[in-house]
């Protein structure tokens, strides 16, 4: 689950309630860190989109959707690299 923080917090008992609902959760410890983990994973998401959207695509011609053609993802990965060094994160880290 990785580090973990105790915190007080006053929380909305008809918003928990509804979140407890939709995430299928049976206590308000796990409410709360199922609501967090999914909006950390949307954040992510939409990290992924970003960069997926920075690549480059070839609409002009008719090889653009062929082998080898569409987006050019082949610097995403060096990025990434890039990206965990600077982070001191180990560079295969979500493989």
């Amino acid at each position: 689950m990785g580090s973990v923080t105790r915190i007080t917090v006053d929380v909305n008992d008809r918003w928990l309630e509804a979140a407890r609902v939709v995430l299928g959760t049976e206590t308000k410890v796990a409410t709360i860190n199922a609501a967090l983990h999914a909006q950390a994973l949307k954040a992510e998401t939409a990290e992924i989109l970003a960069a997926l959207d920075s690549a480059e695509m070839d609409f002009g011609s008719s090889d653009g959707f062929g082998y080898g053609g569409g987006r050019d993802l082949s610097k995403l990965e060096e990025q990434a690299r890039a990206e965990a060094r600077r982070a001191g994160q180990p560079e295969n880290a979500g493989s």
